[in-house]
């Protein structure tokens, strides 16, 4: 029994002690925000070129967070892909309480790509120009579809459908070949490259694999449209 009693007291020493030589922390409601956006901030995929704004969940007058052994752990919520909401769990041991203490905060990101879009209302067969574009930045969640961060790939190509002016110019609102085009055809080996003409047999945006037909030969072959009237065979 003595010995029983002898080594619940040391567990209760040495806990005790672990706690002792942790340093005591109160955060501040700034310093539970910058947790928060580090969190999300390394879960956030975007390219280079993208404005992100990460703003946590206003807490004035709403919490105080109390006295935390250091570090304060905090993880988000859910294993998935940063949304536009997503939510933040901070917690600690607290020498306030006999219990872990834990929080929840919402954090919201907007992030916005630049993209090329129309300024002015575009119509169907218009050629597009360098006189009708501009980038602008757009929220990621308003773009529905392939859109374009630079203005210069779409000079040359015809419009399909209407854009409206300040709306984003996507891939399906236009083609860099149309059919019934005639086309430059470049074929490429190792050591020569081959041009021809021919016509496009149906419409094609860049990386698409379109039907074509060999003005020469009439011969028919599919090729990957590489710009604004231009075809590629890949060899």
């Amino acid at each position: 029994m003595k010995v029983f009693f002898l080594c619940f007291l040391c567990s209760i020493t040495f806990s005790l002690s672990a706690f002792a030589s942790e340093e005591i922390i109160t955060p501040s409601l700034s310093t539970i925000y910058d947790l928060a956006k580090e969190a999300v901030a390394k879960k956030i995929d975007a390219d280079a070129k993208a404005k992100v704004q990460i703003t946590p969940q206003n807490l004035e007058g709403r919490i105080s967070p109390p006295a935390c052994y250091s570090p304060i752990n905090v993880e988000l919520a859910s294993e998935r892909a940063i949304s536009r909401n997503n939510m933040v769990k901070l917690s600690c041991n607290s020498p306030d309480y006999d219990y872990p203490w834990q929080m929840y905060i919402s954090v919201r990101v907007e992030i916005q790509y630049p993209v090329a879009v129309a300024n002015q209302l575009l119509s169907p067969d218009q050629i597009i120009g360098e006189h009708h574009l501009q980038v602008m930045y757009v929220d990621q969640y308003s773009l529905k579809g392939q859109f374009f961060s630079d203005t210069t790939t779409l000079i040359g190509s015809r419009v399909k459908r209407r854009v409206a002016k300040d709306s984003p110019v996507l891939s399906n609102n236009l083609c860099f070949v149309c059919k019934g085009d005639t086309v430059s055809i470049y074929a490429k080996t190792t050591n020569v490259e081959i041009k021809t003409l021919g016509e496009a047999l149906r419409d094609g945006n860049i990386d698409e694999v379109i039907r074509v037909k060999n003005s020469n030969t009439n011969k028919q072959f599919d090729a990957v449209v590489i710009g604004v009237g231009e075809v590629e065979v890949r060899m």
